[in-house]
């Protein structure tokens, strides 16, 4: 492999790695889905569910796509393999470029599936019709949802593609790809790991690190693990849950 397909290739996957796990200096540059598509994703205070369905169908996209901005970017790094033209491209390079344009093709596909009947079919929309009463939907629900967001009193603490949230009603897990969503009235916690470190590396303090399950009783509700280094806050936070059951901390 020469000199810049190397390097271009080097270059892409630390971009790639970043674009999708959006370290501290890619969000302060702006480099995410969130904010390059922040036209049309709308804003999440004013609509917090409506927001994630578009963000996490955006996500997804978007991510799906980054094989097939590498094939395009080699067939400028590596052009003396002519990998513009697939009849003369090496046969590994067709397949490589097969997968790339399935990949965004699947995705485009199930973004499709999620928005048919305004989005009821999407992951969260159909985790919040499981919350609504025999004559309504799962937009009044959200609807709730959006308004206890918009509260000043919530709880929220991590980056924004690994967020809890915690209102007067909902318990909630915001991750690149889905948001999780369970009914404070109906969950179980367990907390099912609990470390103490003497210190913790960005503020030389001790720090708890702990694992809370979050196990809903209403049938269909996925459970989740909330996991998070601010032990104690995370913990007041959830303080109005029903009390979870603890295993005994693990030495750090």
């Amino acid at each position: 492999m020469d000199s810049p397909e190397v390097t271009f290739t080097l270059a892409y996957l630390v971009f790639a790695v970043c674009f999708v796990f959006t370290p501290t200096e890619f969000h302060s540059a702006g480099l995410t889905v969130q904010n390059l598509l922040s036209g049309w994703l709308g804003s999440e205070d004013a609509a917090f569910v409506s927001y994630h369905l578009r963000r996490t169908s955006a996500t997804l996209l978007c991510h799906s796509l980054l094989p097939l901005g590498y094939y395009v970017g080699m067939c400028f790094a590596a052009s003396e393999k002519q990998l513009y033209s697939l009849g003369q491209a090496p046969e590994a390079w067709r397949l490589f470029l097969l997968l790339a344009v399935t990949l965004p093709t699947i995705a485009s596909i199930l973004i499709y599936y999620w928005s048919c009947d305004q989005w009821a079919r999407h992951p969260l929309a159909r985790t919040l019709a499981l919350y609504a009463l025999p004559q309504s939907g799962w937009r009044a629900v959200a609807s709730s949802v959006n308004t206890e967001f918009r509260r000043i009193d919530k709880f929220a603490t991590g980056a924004p593609g690994a967020r809890v949230i915690v209102t007067d009603t909902w318990v909630m897990k915001v991750t690149t790809y889905r948001v999780h969503v369970a009914q404070q009235q109906d969950v179980h916690l367990t907390v099912t790991e609990s470390q103490q470190h003497e210190l913790s590396p960005d503020s030389n303090l001790p720090v708890q690190l702990l694992t809370i399950h979050v196990a809903s009783a209403s049938p269909g509700v996925q459970a989740f693990d909330i996991r998070r280094n601010d032990g104690p806050a995370l913990q007041r936070g959830l303080g109005s849950v029903a009390p979870a059951q603890q295993t005994p901390p693990c030495a750090g």
